[in-house]
C-alpha cells in the first residue's frame, strides 16, 4: 500500500497543488462559485505530510482574519476600479510590529466592500502584489448567513452569555446558517492553501468567525504550524454546552497547536468544556498548560492584547488633536468630565451606566452643574431588533436625565452617536477626569488602555490645558469586572455593572480620590500598558507558537475521521500499529512463548456495563493456554476471589490479582504474595480519610481490597471529582508519609497500596517461571491499556538486553489506543486486541490439530 506521505509527494510533483511564488508569480485563477457545504463534506485530496525539504529559509507568517486590514475606495473616474490603502486601526496590521523585520507577513481575509465577480481576479492580483493580501471573495447571500446569521445571531450572543430562550433572543439554532459558516471557513482554507509553504510557514487564525478553519487546514497539512487566538469571551461550560454544534467547534479548535485567550477565566471555561464534553484532560508542565489530544499537545496561552503605542502617540501629536482639545477645554470649562466610549450593542451596558450617573446626581446634589457624562456611542457592528432597542432606550434615558437636571449652559449627559474621527476621540480621553467602561460582558476592551496613554499626554497638550509638563500625570478608571482587561488594571475601581448603586458610588469615589492616589494609579497603569502593547502580545504569541510546534519534525502524523470529526494522530516514529499478520507469522515460527495480558480495558471493554469476561474472551484464553508452547499470565487490579470465579475454566492460566500482590501460576496452585507485607494497619488511617471525601463527593465510591484501598470518582462531576482527587492525594500523602505505602492517582482513581507492588512484578515472575521450566522465551507478547501497565512494558523492554530471553526473541509490547507509552506497538481498541488474539488462538488450534493428526 502506498503511504500517505508518498502519495502526497506524487501530488506535489504532478503540479496540481497550488503554489505561491515569491518572485511575483501570478496566482492560478480560482473560481469563486457560491455554494453551501455541509459539515460532512470531505475533500478527496490527500493530506500533505510535508515530508519534502523546503528551500525557503525566511520565516513567514500567514495571518487569517475575517477582514483584511485594508480600506477600499471605488475610483470616481470613468474606468471604475478600486483604490486600496492600509487600515491603520486594524489589529491585524498593528501586530506586525511584534513579529520582527525579517518575518514576511501575508494576510488572508475578506473585504468589507462587495467586489463584482468580473473584477475579482484583478483585485486579487493587485492586493497580492501590492499589499501581500489574499482576499476571500464571499458571495453576498452566503456572507450574510455566515456573519449576520451564525456569527452575530448564534456565536456572539452565546459567547456573551445570552441564551436563545425565545426567537426574540438570538433566535433558535438554524442549521442552514451553520452550513454557511462551515462553507465560508472552507473558502478561507482554500485561500490559505494557495499561498502556504506548509513546512515553513506559521498560520495565525483570529477570532470566532473562523473557529472551524483549523480542521480544514490540518486535514490538508498534517504538520502545519497553526495558532488560533479568540478575541471574544469564552463562556462557561453550562452556557457553551447549549450550542448544538458544540463538539464540532471544540474539536476544530483542538486541531490548532496553540490556542490563545485574553484571560484565565476564558481559558478555564474552554478547558472545562474540553474535559466535560470530549473527555480531554489538561495539565500544566513548567508553567505551560497543555491538552493531550491524540498524541498531539495543544498548548493554551493566556495573554491580553495591547494597544499600538506609536499610533496613539502620533495621533496625539497632530495639530487637529491639539485644536480639538482646546475646543473641548473651553466647552467644559469649570466642569468635570466623566467619559464613556462604547459600541451601541446590548452587552456594553450603556443604559446601566446612564442610570448609575442619574443615581449619582440624585444622591449627590452638589455634583449637579459640575459633573458631565460624555457618552460616545460607536455604531453597532451587528444589526437587528436588539440594537434598535438599545438605541431607543439610550436616547430615552439621556432625554429624561437632561430634562431633570439641565441648567443654563449645563447638559448632564452629552450623547455622541455620530461617527468620530480617531483624533476627536483621543481629545475626549485627554480632557476626561475618569473613564467609565461598564460592559455587562466584553472581551478585550482596549478603551481603558487608550485612555491611560492619552492621559499621559505630551508637552503641546499640557501647554494647551495649562498643565506643568514635569508634574506627575493622573487618571481614574471605573471598569466592569466582566471585561477582559479588568484583571490587568489593578488600580481601577472594579464594579458589577448590574449594581447601579455601587456604580454610582464608584463614580463618586473616582471624583473624590486624593490627587496623589490618582497619580499612583495612573503611573501603575501606564507602566503596564506601555510595556504590554500589541507588539509584545504578537511577539509573545508567535514565540509560544514556535515552541508548541518544535516537535513536529520528529513525529509521524496521519489523519483520521471525516468532516469536522477529523483529527491528526501524532506519534513517535518508533511507535507503530501492530500488524496482525506480522505477529501471527512470528507466533507460528516460535517455540517458547510468554504471553502477559492485562484484564480490564484489554480483554474486557471498559465501556461495558458488565465487567465480567464474555464467552469469546474465555474461549481465546483457553485456546492459548492449551498450547504447550505457551505460558499465559493475566494481570488485573481486581481481587483474587473475583478472578478465580471468572477464569475457573482456564486451568493453565496464571493469574495476578490486585496489580501483582497476589499471584497464582495455574488453577491447581495456591495463591502466593509477591511482596511480604506484615501488617495492613495503615488502612485504619487511610479509610476514614477516603470516607470523608466519599461523603462530600457525590458519585464516588471506595473499593476495599486485601492489599489496597481505591477511591473511585468515575461517576462524579468531572471538575469537582478531579479537584477532590487532588485534595485526597495530598491528604493521604500527608497522613501516610511515614507508612510503607504508596499513594498513586490513576484513571479516575486514587489508590493506596504497599510499596513495591506493581504489574512489573508479574512480568518478572512470568520470565522467572519460564526459566525455571527450562523455557527461554523466543516470543513475548505483553498487552495493557493504562498507566499501571507501563511497569510491565518497562520490565519486558529491560529483559530484551538480558539473559531472560532468547537472543532471537521477538518481543511485542502493545498498548491499547494511540498515546504516549513505553510499548513499541499499539492497536486501536479492545476489539482490535480481540481480533489479534483470535488470530493467535486460531494458529495454536491449527498446530494442535496437525500434531493430533500426525500422532
Amino acid at each position: 500500500m502506498v503511504s500517505r506521505s508518498y502519495s502526497n509527494l506524487l501530488d506535489l510533483t504532478s503540479g496540481e497543488s497550488p503554489t505561491f511564488g515569491r518572485g511575483g508569480k501570478r496566482l492560478s485563477r480560482v473560481a469563486t462559485v457560491a455554494g453551501v457545504l455541509s459539515e460532512l463534506d470531505d475533500d478527496n485530496t490527500n493530506s500533505v505530510g510535508s515530508d519534502a525539504p523546503s528551500s525557503i529559509s525566511q520565516e513567514r507568517v500567514i495571518i487569517v482574519g475575517n477582514q483584511l486590514p485594508l480600506r477600499a475606495h471605488q475610483r470616481s473616474d470613468g474606468d471604475g476600479g478600486w483604490n486600496f490603502s492600509w487600515d491603520e486601526d486594524s489589529l491585524l496590521l498593528q501586530l506586525k510590529d511584534g513579529l520582527g523585520e525579517d518575518v514576511e507577513v501575508i494576510y488572508v481575509g475578506s473585504l468589507k466592500e462587495e467586489i463584482d465577480p468580473s473584477e475579482q481576479d484583478d483585485v486579487a492580483q493587485t492586493l497580492l502584489e501590492t499589499f501581500k493580501c489574499v482576499p476571500a471573495f464571499i458571495p453576498p447571500e452566503l456572507f450574510s448567513k455566515f456573519y449576520h446569521g451564525f456569527c452575530k445571531q448564534h456565536l456572539w450572543p452565546l459567547f456573551h452569555y445570552m441564551l436563545p430562550l425565545s426567537p426574540e433572543l438570538g433566535g433558535r439554532f438554524d442549521r442552514s446558517l451553520w452550513q454557511a459558516y462551515v462553507s465560508v471557513n472552507k473558502i478561507f482554507a482554500d485561500k490559505v492553501m494557495e499561498v502556504i509553504s506548509p513546512d515553513d510557514d506559521f498560520v495565525w487564525v483570529h477570532d470566532y468567525h473562523l473557529m472551524v478553519l483549523p480542521t480544514f487546514l490540518r486535514k490538508r497539512f498534517n504538520r502545519l504550524k497553526l495558532g488560533f487566538f479568540l478575541h471574544s469571551p469564552f463562556p462557561s461550560s453550562e452556557i457553551y454546552r447549549t450550542l448544538p454544534v458544540r463538539d464540532e467547534l471544540l474539536r476544530a479548535l483542538l486541531n490548532s497547536d496553540l490556542i490563545g485567550f485574553h484571560t484565565f477565566d476564558y481559558a478555564r471555561h474552554f478547558l472545562s468544556c474540553c474535559s466535560r464534553m470530549l473527555g480531554v484532560s489538561y495539565q500544566s508542565k513548567r508553567g505551560y498548560i497543555g491538552l493531550e489530544y491524540y498524541g498531539r499537545t495543544v498548548s493554551i496561552k493566556i495573554l491580553p492584547v495591547g494597544i499600538h503605542m506609536d499610533q496613539l502617540k502620533s495621533v496625539m501629536d497632530l495639530p487637529d488633536t491639539e485644536s480639538k482639545v482646546a475646543e473641548l477645554r473651553d466647552q467644559f470649562r469649570g466642569q468635570t468630565v466623566l467619559l464613556g466610549v462604547d459600541d451601541m450593542d446590548i452587552f456594553k451596558g450603556i443604559s446601566l451606566k446612564l442610570l448609575a450617573f442619574e443615581q449619582l446626581l440624585i444622591q449627590h446634589p452638589d455634583k449637579r452643574g459640575k459633573v458631565v457624562l460624555v457618552q460616545i456611542a460607536n455604531p453597532a457592528r451587528g444589526r437587528g431588533k436588539d440594537v434598535q432597542e438599545v438605541q431607543s432606550e439610550t436616547h430615552t434615558t439621556v432625554s429624561r436625565i437632561n430634562q431633570t437636571f439641565k441648567r443654563p449652559g449645563y447638559d448632564p449627559v452629552v450623547l455622541i452617536d455620530s461617527p468620530l474621527q480617531f483624533y476627536e476621540r483621543i481629545a475626549y480621553y485627554i480632557i476626561a477626569e475618569c473613564c467609565l467602561v461598564t460592559a455587562v460582558r466584553d472581551g478585550m476592551n482596549l478603551i481603558p488602555y487608550e485612555y491611560v496613554v492619552c492621559r499621559q499626554g505630551n508637552e503641546k497638550l499640557d501647554d494647551t490645558l495649562g498643565l506643568n509638563s514635569s508634574a506627575p500625570k493622573k487618571s481614574m478608571l471605573v471598569v466592569s469586572e466582566f471585561i477582559g482587561c479588568s484583571p490587568s488594571l489593578s488600580g481601577a475601581i472594579r464594579v458589577n455593572p448590574w449594581n447601579i448603586d455601587a456604580v454610582a458610588e464608584a463614580m463618586d469615589s473616582a471624583l473624590i480620590v486624593a490627587e496623589a492616589e490618582k497619580q499612583l494609579r495612573h503611573e501603575k497603569h501606564y507602566r503596564y500598558v506601555s510595556t504590554h502593547d500589541v507588539a509584545y502580545w504578537a511577539h509573545s504569541f508567535l514565540q509560544d507558537l514556535e515552541r508548541a510546534c518544535q516537535d513536529h519534525v520528529r513525529t509521524r502524523c496521519w489523519g483520521i475521521g471525516f468532516g469536522l470529526g477529523f483529527r491528526v494522530i501524532a506519534l513517535d516514529p518508533s511507535f507503530r500499529k501492530l500488524s496482525v499478520e506480522h505477529i501471527v507469522s512470528a507466533y507460528k515460527r516460535t517455540k517458547k512463548r510468554a504471553i502477559l495480558l492485562d484484564c480490564d480495558g484489554t480483554m474486557m471493554m471498559q465501556s461495558s456495563i458488565s465487567t465480567a469476561p464474555n464467552a469469546e474472551a474465555i474461549a481465546i484464553l483457553k485456546s492459548l493456554c492449551r498450547d504447550p508452547k505457551n505460558v499465559v499470565f493475566l494481570a488485573s487490579g481486581k481481587d483474587k476471589k473475583t478472578l478465580s470465579e471468572w477464569f475457573s475454566s482456564c486451568e493453565k492460566l496464571g493469574i495476578a490479582a490486585e496489580h501483582g500482590y497476589f499471584l497464582r501460576l495455574d488453577h491447581e496452585a495456591d495463591w502466593e504474595t509477591c511482596v511480604a507485607v506484615p501488617d495492613f494497619y495503615w488502612k485504619q488511617i487511610a479509610e476514614p480519610v477516603m470516607k470523608l471525601y466519599t461523603e462530600t463527593t457525590d458519585g464516588s465510591t471506595i473499593e476495599t481490597k486485601e492489599s489496597a484501598l481505591v477511591w473511585n470518582y468515575q461517576y462524579a462531576d468531572p471538575d469537582f471529582g478531579s479537584c477532590q482527587a487532588k485534595e485526597l492525594l495530598d491528604h493521604l500523602e500527608s497522613v501516610l508519609a511515614n507508612e510503607p505505602v504508596t499513594v498513586k492517582s490513576g484513571q479516575h482513581i486514587i489508590e493506596v497500596k504497599p510499596q513495591g507492588i506493581n504489574k512489573g512484578l508479574v512480568a518478572e515472575r512470568l520470565l522467572v517461571t519460564m526459566r525455571e521450566k527450562g523455557m527461554l522465551p523466543d516470543f513475548v507478547l505483553c498487552i495493557g491499556d493504562d498507566r499501571s501497565d507501563e511497569d510491565m512494558f518497562e520490565v519486558i523492554r529491560s529483559a530484551m538486553a538480558g539473559p531472560s530471553l532468547s537472543p532471537v526473541a521477538e518481543v511485542f509490547a502493545c498498548t491499547v489506543g494511540q498515546k504516549p507509552s513505553k510499548a513499541k506497538y499499539y492497536l486501536e481498541d479492545t476489539a482490535g486486541i480481540r481480533r489479534m488474539l483470535e488470530g493467535l488462538a486460531a494458529a495454536s488450534e491449527q498446530q494442535l490439530l496437525r500434531i493430533g493428526s500426525n500422532e
